[in-house]
């Protein structure tokens, strides 16, 4: 397996600053935050990806993938969401990207979870052939109001279609009570890569470094490695929405070591 690192965890820190920190701590790529606050967002022009393109060759780092934030699953008109996740998906064919990630974003106060489920789908569906035509695939990030990869699943099986796939966020999926076995029994076929993370405890999700806290990375890893998967593991540091947490790059290099540590065990 590969690591990377979120650039959530680094809030507005400048491309060639997170590409050292990638390559002096054992990080293979970075999966970016697109959003207007970033340095790279789908506002950029075409010489600004072409730079940024560039400049992730040139440092050997992959572009492990987009971070969107379109919630597929909201209420609403079709046209906006899919207006959003094409320019997704035209920013990643420029930079290189192999992957943008997605939000479910259901609001179950005025939909039924079917409706939900089928707002997502019909959606995905539709972009699919889009991203087909591309070469990038779209992820369903678990989260939100499809937290379980039971919940993902419903959209998955509904869309049916190889560019949409799933990325698993470990927490969220921990917190929707699923087993972590459980959780790749269902996603497996439809795994783009894995979301690493350490928190307290439920209640408390502040970021921890890796294996400071309670989520099962271990068994998580041990299941990936005796399945012979072989994808990314990217640690989101959620350093962006809690300020007091500790800055990432004191942390990454004590992160690579404890997921080499845990891929090691497993092997």
């Amino acid at each position: 397996m590969k690591l990377a690192f979120s650039t959530l965890g680094v809030p507005g820190m400048p491309l060639p600053d997170v590409l050292r920190l990638a390559t002096a701590h054992g990080y293979h790529g970075v999966e970016l935050r697109t959003h207007p606050e970033e340095p790279v967002h789908p506002g950029l022009g075409s010489a600004e990806r072409a730079e940024v393109a560039a400049e992730f060759k040139g440092s050997g780092v992959e572009i492990l993938g987009l971070a969107g934030y379109t919630r597929v699953a909201a209420p609403g008109d079709d046209e906006p969401v899919l207006a959003e996740i094409r320019t997704l998906l035209d920013l990643a064919r420029d930079l290189g990207a192999p992957y943008i990630r997605v939000f479910p974003g259901g609001d179950l106060d005025v939909q039924t979870p079917e409706e939900a489920d089928a707002t997502a789908a019909r959606r995905l569906g539709t972009a699919a052939e889009y991203a087909n035509d591309l070469g990038v695939r779209i992820l369903l990030e678990t989260h939100d109001s499809h937290r379980t990869a039971a919940d993902a699943m419903r959209v998955l099986g509904l869309v049916g279609h190889r560019q949409v796939g799933a990325l698993w966020d470990v927490m969220h999926t921990w917190l929707g009570g699923e087993q972590p076995s459980e959780t790749y029994a269902a996603l497996s076929p439809h795994l783009g890569y894995v979301q690493v993370k350490d928190i307290a405890s439920a209640d408390d999700t502040t970021p921890l470094p890796l294996g400071a806290g309670v989520l099962p990375l271990a068994e998580c890893v041990e299941i990936l490695s005796r399945h012979g998967w072989d994808g990314w593991l990217c640690w989101e540091y959620e350093k962006r929405w809690y300020e007091t947490a500790p800055p990432l790059p004191d942390l990454l290099g004590a992160g690579s070591e404890h997921l080499s540590r845990l891929l090691n065990e497993s092997a």
